[in-house]
């Protein structure tokens, strides 16, 4: 009797599972899961979902190239699919069912948003029921039908021009003309083209076969090699040969070419890395980025905003349906303070040196040039760049791709108005008391060893004034020691010390760790002192500003000729006078060791200064850094700053200044 019911209770189990195996399966499940291969973008997973009639209509590949030609042609991104209402069987055919959905996407031509129908069909196979995707091409876009295509295409920006402060282009959209070579109208013995070509485009033969090989290229089509500007004398050479074209074409020109090199930077089409970084941002391949300078600083302004139109097309190629479009937005010009009359005028006299040099308005912070010598051509790059000229720059061991106005360096004997500053503002030197020094080596005591501060001329009873004019560096250490470590780096601070500027890496003071050597060292801008040329120049902006420090300012609207103070009361209005009198005698004075840029119609006043860049204490053939920073004391327009490497052996600091005496005589300010 057990088993009996034993028997009876197995019946029943089975029942009840045999009941649930044969339960139908849902419509939402395979409804969620032919969304989530959609937003993956899985359309390999979403074909296998289809029900059998959808299969015959459309082969997997096709299906699979048709959203990837789509969707990629769109610049879909950020997609984001989901059902959107419940799904609901037919009352009479319980094998058919209809649901929404709902797409959302970032697309070349801006956002897509829309809601559609979906049904599904329930299909058996080898006795198992599932439902499947009853699939049509509205499901790519509503107003779609079989047949029907999509067209999209997208409208680059004009990208904006970067202008001096008169207006003058030192980034302009312009034309040149587009040497390009139609294979098939090549002479039977191509080299005949090529070769002389190449020539003339300072290209090999190579690099010109290489551009003819390119996968894309057909013989009727015209292949572009190299732009040539439209002043090039060549460019009747290079037309004259047979197969050879030479259409205009729009492209980005750096009027000023090297003497502003640095400061625009230059474009160039976007890399791999470039689209990593400027996801989300609108960029695809065939978009250009500003690189460097300028042109990186103010990408987002200069750029614009690309516009796009995505159309439903009929198999007559007629428009149907417009799915999305948005206007393009051109980009804006960027006007700088830059005064390309001094760009010019000191990339002249830089020319030959290794060095950088910037330029400001010393009573309202304006930046009037920022050069660096050597220097490469900005042109090179949107012209076309070749291998010959990409080696010549890369094996050159000066380095004219270094941006050298960024990068701080020793500031030696320019430093020295700074460290008077500091030191009567905090009570430490009087401009009137003398230091009685013998001889030219000095050491504070024993402690020192052997190392000792030495100056060029031994002076007796030197004063603050007698210390600039003859710029000696045992004054200013000795001025450094009375002041102190900790109240020196903050008065440095004071003058913009770690300090963010545009375009310039901060100026830098060893807080820690600084010897009392290292502190001597640093109050004649040895030591543990960086600055770079900019700074440098804005430092000294509160001996004629009333004892503020300004801030300097690179776009013309944000300066509006009007300075803007980035520290209030550095310094007192007499120490400004006191020090604006003594730099004026650096250059008027017979012994002063700028002498040489005096001029009595063109008074200046400043400051020379000597680095020297010494491998250990024991170096005595490091190379040394010349600075002199100088302006008109009648006309306070322009105050510059110049540093030119390895001028040991050539007059150290005195080379500098007969070159900026000549950047003030070739000066042409506007009033």
């Amino acid at each position: 009797m057990k088993n009996f019911y034993r028997i009876l209770v197995l019946v029943a189990l089975c029942f009840v599972f045999l009941t649930a195996c044969s339960e139908p399966p849902k419509p939402e499940s395979t409804v969620d899961k032919y969304m989530a291969a959609w937003q993956k973008q899985d359309f390999k997973s979403m074909y296998d979902m289809l029900d059998s009639k959808s299969k015959k209509a459309i082969s997997k590949k096709e299906f699979v190239d048709r959203y990837t030609t789509i969707y990629g042609g769109i610049e879909a991104a950020d997609l984001k699919v989901k059902a959107s209402g419940k799904v609901k069987q037919n009352e009479k055919q319980e094998e058919k069912a209809e649901t929404s959905y709902s797409v959302k996407m970032n697309t070349l031509a801006g956002p897509v948003d829309y809601t559609h129908n979906i049904k599904l069909n329930l299909e058996e196979k080898e006795d198992t029921e599932s439902w499947r995707i009853e699939w049509n091409p509205s499901h790519i876009f509503p107003q779609m039908k079989e047949g029907d295509k999509i067209s999209a295409s997208s409208i680059a920006p004009k990208r904006g021009a970067i202008l001096d402060r008169e207006g003058n282009p030192l980034a302009v959209n312009g034309t040149a003309y587009e040497v390009s070579i139609v294979p098939q109208e090549l002479p039977e013995d191509q080299s005949k083209t090529i070769v002389p070509l190449a020539k003339i485009l300072g290209m090999t033969p190579e690099e010109v076969q290489k551009k003819l090989d390119q996968p894309w290229v057909k013989p009727e089509y015209s292949v572009p090699i190299k732009k040539m500007q439209t002043d090039n004398p060549d460019i009747q050479k290079a037309v004259a040969l047979e197969g050879v074209q030479s259409p205009k074409a729009e492209t980005r020109l750096y009027p000023l070419g090297e003497a502003a090199a640095h400061l625009t930077g230059y474009i160039a089409q976007v890399n791999a890395d470039d689209l990593k970084k400027l996801e989300g941002k609108g960029y695809t391949a065939q978009d250009f980025v500003g690189k460097a300078g300028l042109e990186k600083l103010y990408e987002e302004q200069l750029r614009g905003q690309a516009g796009g139109v995505i159309k439903v097309l009929t198999s007559e190629k007629e428009e149907k349906a417009v799915v999305a479009e948005n206007e393009v937005v051109n980009g804006k010009d960027v006007k700088t303070t830059i005064d390309s009359g001094v760009q010019k005028s000191i990339y002249a006299q830089l020319q030959g040196d290794v060095g950088t040099s910037s330029a400001i308005h010393p009573t309202t912070g304006e930046v009037l040039a920022l050069v660096n010598s050597p220097a490469y051509n900005p042109n090179e790059y949107t012209l076309g760049m070749t291998e010959a000229v990409s080696k010549k720059w890369r094996d050159n061991p000066k380095n004219p791709s270094l941006n050298r106005f960024v990068y701080t360096y020793a500031p030696g004997s320019v430093l020295k108005p700074i460290t008077a500053a500091i030191g009567m503002e905090n009570g430490t030197l009087n401009p009137s008391d003398v230091m009685n020094v013998s001889g030219k080596s000095w050491q504070k005591d024993k402690s020192w060893g052997k190392y000792t501060v030495t100056r060029v001329s031994a002076v007796p009873n030197v004063n603050l004034e007698k210390a600039l004019i003859y710029s000696d560096n045992i004054y200013f250490a000795q001025a450094a020691l009375k002041i102190g470590q900790e109240p020196f780096v903050n008065g440095l601070k004071k003058f913009g010390f770690g300090e963010d500027l545009p375009l310039a890496n901060p100026s830098t003071i060893g807080e820690e760790g600084m010897t009392e050597v290292q502190l001597a060292d640093s109050g004649y801008g040895q030591g543990k002192v960086e600055m770079s040329p900019l700074h440098l120049g804005i430092s000294y902006t509160p001996f004629l500003n009333n004892g503020n420090l300004l801030k300097p300012q690179i776009l013309q609207d944000e300066a509006g000729g009007q300075p803007t103070v980035l520290k209030e009361n550095v310094i007192s209005e007499e120490t400004a006078a006191i020090l604006r009198d003594d730099m004026s005698k650096v250059v008027s004075n017979p012994a002063g060791t700028a002498h040489d840029a005096y001029m009595a119609k063109l008074p200046l006043a400043g400051k020379t200064g000597t680095a020297e860049l010494k491998a250990s204490k024991e170096d005595k053939n490091g190379m040394e850094l010349g600075w002199f920073v100088a302006y008109n004391t009648q006309n306070p327009s322009l105050l510059v700053t110049m540093m030119i490497e390895d001028v040991k052996g050539r007059g150290g600091s005195h080379y500098l200044v007969p070159k900026v005496k000549k950047v003030f005589q070739d000066y042409q300010p506007k009033s």
